[in-house]
């Protein structure tokens, strides 16, 4: 509704001012709506008065429009016969005006003819909120009692100004003030018009805390939720004023003294007080700290036969003579009934009696436990899964129905369910009484989310520009916990498409049974002169099968059968020659390389493994606590063309350390070994066979940007006659080689953040990675009995391929067919540096030096911060990294993220 029209119609609108503590009426309305004075209304003309005990002989109603006259008569008391008095009549009006269906009402007598005059009120047309910007109109208009097609009346008008100012001051806007104007419209109707100003959030400026001796305001503010504003607080979602925040630290205030021994501490008064420009709050706290206590005898008296008192009391955290920490208690009580739950008491009751001496200040302490029947599990229910079949969930249950309860396999239980990823984050296993004293119902009451994810992410390289990667997988396919997947990646770099399928138990057995295709091609390649010019290629096809058992609770055996087929290839044109054997077209290892010559070619791999797995983690999704390790063998050699032994490692380790902090230490490594001899000077592991390092697994390091790598780098005339070697990264090709070992090490720490970035789904993350890879034999670089071993490609007058050496010490080029020296020639270097185009060996290459780097067991560290976000439209992550320590050759990249979509 248009405020003008608002305005122009004075004589027909509601004002009400809402105030910060109440609710104020302001005058100025016309006499209909003044008729309905809120507590007791009277009448808008005074009833006309009949001669005493006159009897009323009919009544008549008029006026009315959507009531029945009927209806209204049955109101009052007023009947037909009756004497007429002016009590009746007075009584008449306000009952027709308790009915808040009325906006005026007169009473007349004449002669006995009783006629009641009505003006109903109005229906509503429509609710209209104007300013509320902070609060939405679905999170207003729910909480109202107001709504379209209702009578209007004035008690719901006031209280839906109260509730709506009570919806702001929850939001810590204290100072908001809500107008309510009524529209008249035809027929009777009207439009409600809630004029919202928000005003500003109200802050805490000041916490004061009066009577704390032991402790300073510091110490007790830090334990609070609610902050005093700052320029440090900025962000902070705690330094609004909430009464409910308020009466939650006065708790966390009792927690730290009771934890701190002070038994007898109290509250006397906390008193939030508004500034006079109600845009601030100062809240005092005066407390009582009394003395501090001790604990004194500490005892367990048990009612169940299977514990023994004085054992358990033994082993009990606390000790004479130790501080009096309630909280110790409160996790001795818990821990009680773990463990009586852990033999079959599900209802064990334990309570503690205190013995408090204020005269020695101890605190005698007896850990009560009552006899309680040993309890069996009558039935198992599943409720809430729409998708997920029962037995899904059932099979993850330690316990079955009819065995002895066991509080750490119901725990274990609820680990299991939470891993598999399908429900909600903190889903718990209830406990409820069956139907007899020693009889109980486990309930998994589950909520399922999205299992489907549709994950799409990118990256920036310096050498390969953007990478896209893709990926389709349901990981609650058909609602049996059955796995599937289909991952395509493309890039400069490499590509590859792969298919997975998954089966956790197979026939229902605790078996599993998966198995993978997959094509993946990778290129390496480096950029001349903004050129790309591709080194090698390696394409990989193959497949692979497993199946798993379980040996214990925690540990597994997963054994493997894999099948690669493998073609490494070189780009013919640019780096195959006949200078060798004339008329021969093969590698030259001068342009290529000889360890790239030695890993071109068809090969096929036969690999047997075998895995051991220990995993405790309370979640594989998102672990916070617990242990995975892991150990892998694999055999190459059974079939195929490679012969390999490798041994892989890995370990992972949780811990919560308090309020939403977790901290992870993880941790993996290998080693290769060939059981072949492929010749002297040549590495007996393939290239395609070794470790290579980089990102994802070590962030801040490019794809395989660690560890050991051939750089060749060009040679040019610096302007003077001189050469000068080429540096830039992309201007040289860089080949990583990978190595036989390596360890990769990770410390994160995730950040919990306020409520509203937890609801947003943020995870912050500081973490540092530290690994390397080494152990490649050093390659056979181009070898020269000149110091710099530079090399041009040419031909001689007669057509013949030679390759110029420059020989920095008399100033001259030797030309080669072979490695031996042939006749020197003689031009000065800057003629060697502008050889024309090597048109004989097919390709335009240009003098160049070989270095070998990286092949080093000494850590590459990184550090950074990322941050994982539950977005609307899915997964959301992004990394920042710094390194801290490389060698020379690494490749870094300090920026990544990816995202993707849930379904």
């Amino acid at each position: 509704m248009p405020k003008n029209r608002i305005a122009k119609d004075r004589h027909s609108t509601l004002r009400i001012t809402a105030a910060l503590m109440g609710t104020t009426i302001l005058a100025g309305l016309p006499q209909a709506a003044l008729a309905q004075a809120a507590a007791t209304p009277a009448p808008a003309a005074p009833a006309v008065a009949a001669p005493a005990e006159a009897p009323i002989q009919s009544i008549t109603v008029l006026g009315s429009q959507r009531l029945e006259p009927d209806t209204i008569r049955s109101y009052i008391k007023l009947r037909i016969g009756q004497p007429y008095t002016q009590q009746a009549a007075d009584q008449a009006l306000k009952d027709l005006f308790a009915t808040e269906l009325f906006s005026d009402v007169k009473v007349r007598n004449e002669g006995g003819n009783v006629t009641i005059e009505v003006k109903e009120n109005p229906v509503i047309n429509r609710i209209i909120l104007e300013g509320n910007k902070r609060l939405k109109e679905d999170k207003i208009l729910p909480e109202i009692k107001l709504a379209p097609r209702q009578i209007f009346t004035r008690s719901k008008v006031r209280a839906d100004v109260a509730r709506i100012i009570e919806l702001y001051k929850r939001q810590g806007r204290f100072a908001a003030e809500v107008e309510p104007k009524m529209v008249l419209l035809d027929q009777n109707r009207v439009d409600i018009v809630f004029e919202i100003q928000e005003g500003p959030k109200s802050k805490v400026r000041k916490i004061n805390i009066i009577g704390n001796e032991q402790f300073d305001d510091g110490d007790l503010k830090d334990e609070m939720v609610t902050k005093e504003t700052g320029l440090t607080k900025i962000f902070s979602s705690g330094t609004s004023y909430d009464p409910d925040r308020m009466a939650f630290d006065q708790q966390k205030l009792r927690q730290f003294y009771l934890t701190k021994g002070y038994a007898d501490f109290r509250i006397v008064s906390a008193v939030a007080e508004l500034t006079p420009d109600k845009k601030d709050f100062i809240l005092t706290y005066v407390v009582e700290e009394g003395q501090r206590y001790k604990f004194g005898e500490v005892k367990v008296d048990s009612q169940l036969r299977d514990f023994d008192s004085d054992r358990l009391a033994s082993q009990l955290p606390m000790k004479k003579g130790d501080w009096y920490d309630a909280k110790m208690v409160e996790d001795t009580i818990e821990k009680l009934n773990e463990t009586a739950g852990a033999f079959g008491y599900a209802f064990a009751d334990v309570r503690p009696s205190y013995d408090r001496n204020k005269d020695d200040l101890t605190m005698g302490i007896t850990f009560q436990i009552a006899e309680a029947p040993r309890v069996y599990v009558e039935r198992i229910d599943v409720n809430g899964n729409t998708l997920t079949q029962d037995k899904v969930v059932r099979r993850e249950f330690r316990l079955a129905e009819g065995d002895a309860f066991n509080s750490l396999q119901v725990k274990r239980s609820t680990s299991r369910i939470n891993s598999l990823g399908y429900f909600q984050e903190k889903f718990e296993i209830e406990q409820k009484p069956g139907s007899a004293p020693d009889r109980i119902v486990l309930e998994a009451n589950v909520e399922e989310k999205p299992t489907g994810e549709l994950q799409l992410s990118a990256g920036y390289s310096s050498l390969e520009k953007l990478i896209f990667q893709g990926s389709i997988q349901q990981r609650n396919f058909r609602g049996r916990g059955q796995t599937i997947g289909l991952s395509l990646s493309y890039s400069n770099y490499s590509k590859s498409a792969e298919v997975s399928f998954t089966e956790p138990y197979l026939f229902d057995r605790n078996i599993s049974l998966g198995f993978n295709l997959y094509r993946r091609d990778y290129n390496s390649f480096n950029y001349l002169n903004n050129d790309r010019n591709t080194t090698y290629k390696q394409a990989t096809t193959g497949f692979q099968v497993r199946a798993g058992i379980p040996l214990t609770e925690y540990i597994s055996a997963v054994g493997s059968y894999t099948f690669n087929i493998d073609d490494v290839t070189l780009d013919r044109t640019q780096f195959f020659t006949d200078r060798v054997n004339p008329g021969v077209q093969e590698c030259d290892s001068l342009l290529a390389g000889r360890y790239l010559c030695e890993a071109i070619g068809k090969r096929t791999s036969s690999i047997l493994g075998l895995s051991l797995i220990y995993d405790s983690l309370d979640s594989r999704v998102r672990p916070s606590r617990g242990r995975a390790v892991s150990v892998t063998a694999e055999f190459a050699g059974l079939g195929g063309s490679v012969k390999y032994g490798r041994l892989r490692a890995n370990a992972a380790q949780y811990w919560p350390v308090g309020k939403g902090w977790i901290f992870s230490v993880r941790g993996e490594g290998g080693l290769i070994k060939s059981f072949e001899n492929r010749g002297a000077g040549v590495d007996p592991v393939r290239l395609t066979d070794r470790f290579y390092l980089g990102e994802p697994e070590m962030r801040g390091f490019d794809i395989r940007g660690v560890g050991p790598r051939v750089i060749r780098q060009p040679i040019v005339d610096d302007g003077n006659g001189n050469p000068k070697v080429i540096t830039d990264r992309n201007s040289v090709i860089d080949d990583a080689l990978g190595g036989k070992y390596y360890y990769l090490g990770h410390i994160e720490l995730e950040i919990p953040l306020g409520s509203g970035a937890r609801e947003l789904g943020l995870r912050p993350s500081i973490f540092l990675d530290a690994g390397a890879v080494w152990g490649v034999k050093t390659p056979l670089l181009q070898s020269s009995p000149f110091p710099n071993g530079i090399f041009i490609p040419t031909r001689n007058a007669a057509g013949e391929a030679l390759f110029l050496q420059i020989d920095e010490v008399n100033s001259s080029c030797q030309a080669t067919k072979t490695s031996q020296v042939t006749n020197p020639v003689n031009p000065a270097p800057a003629a060697c540096l502008t050889s024309p185009n090597n048109t004989a060996l097919g390709s335009n290459v240009g003098p160049f030096q070989e270095i070998f780097v990286g092949n080093s067991a000494r850590p590459r560290v990184s550090v950074g911060i990322g941050v994982n976000w539950n977005s609307p439209f899915g997964p959301f992550r992004i990394d920042f990294a710094k390194v801290l320590l490389k060698r020379p050759g690494d490749d870094t990249k300090s920026f990544t993220f990816n995202v993707g979509t849930q379904f």
